[in-house]
């Protein structure tokens, strides 16, 4: 059976993979409480087995970024917050600030909010959106890691090591059936009524 969770990314108007095995759909739910610095996000990986089975796998993530950055922004306009929407291929699995695999915003441009005024307050105000090449990742924190900190200045980010290799064992194989191009949709909290 379909994961109710594409249903609610159809009626928002964003593509659905549903044909072959390893054909990824990567979905971020944003959850409606936006205190900074906390892991209250979930992340999707919804796919095709195989046996033409349907897979559902969901992982704890944050989708704004850390305290430090907001406070800290390495940006004049403020830190990036990525706009909810769909992004298709923009992401392709490279290293993350050279260190190890993750998806990387290689592709093609992404919309974020700026937030300038160095509080910790996630703010999305839509006269700051800007659209480029602002290397969001989707890539892991700690181990086990219960705050954001400085784990994200605008990237999507796994709280858990090992969630993150789980998933990351997925993208290899969507890359090997597919070719090395991801998209990434995020939607607001109202998804999570799916989980």
């Amino acid at each position: 059976m379909r994961p109710e969770i594409l249903d609610y990314a159809e009626s928002l108007g964003y593509k659905v993979f549903e044909s072959g095995a390893y054909n990824v759909n990567i979905i971020g739910v944003r959850s409606a409480d936006h205190t900074a610095n906390s892991f209250d996000d979930v992340i999707h990986c919804v796919f095709k087995d195989e046996d033409d089975e349907w897979v559902h796998k969901s992982w704890a993530c944050t989708t704004e970024p850390g305290s430090y950055w907001l406070e800290n922004p390495t940006n004049v306009n403020g830190t990036a917050i990525l706009v909810p929407g769909q992004y298709r291929g923009v992401w392709k699995i490279d290293k993350h600030q050279g260190k190890y695999d993750a998806l990387c915003q290689r592709n093609g441009t992404v919309k974020t909010y700026r937030d300038s005024n160095k509080d910790d307050i996630i703010d999305c105000d839509v006269e700051s959106i800007t659209e480029g090449y602002y290397g969001i990742n989707i890539h892991k924190a700690g181990a086990h890691s219960t705050q954001v900190d400085r784990w994200s200045a605008g990237c999507q980010v796994f709280a858990n090591a090992d969630d993150f290799a789980e998933f990351m064992d997925i993208c290899y194989k969507a890359r090997d059936k597919w070719g090395n191009s991801f998209s990434y949709t995020l939607v607001p909290e109202e998804a999570k009524r799916v989980v």
